[in-house]
């Protein structure tokens, strides 16, 4: 556990090791989330691959969601 104080203006450094182990560089943007009084910071990168990994539970490897609904759009559009 890394302890870090308060500055003015509600600002807080985010540790070096924590920063290195989630890639951030200067300019990143981070997430906050508040989670049972607890905050949990993540980076945009961690939630899309979350959000990948969560889909790839319904949709099969190699099937394009996109595509499917733009197919289904088009046949739509050739029947009208």
């Amino acid at each position: 556990m890394l302890q870090m104080k308060m500055s003015e203006g509600g600002r807080v450094v985010i540790p070096a090791e924590i920063r290195h182990s989630l890639g951030l560089k200067e300019g990143d943007t981070v997430l906050f989330d508040l989670r049972d009084g607890e905050v949990v910071l993540t980076t945009r990168r961690a939630r899309l691959a979350r959000a990948r990994a969560l889909i790839r539970r319904y949709v099969p490897e190699g099937i394009s969601l996109a595509d499917e609904l733009i197919a289904k759009r088009r046949a739509e559009a050739a029947r009208e």
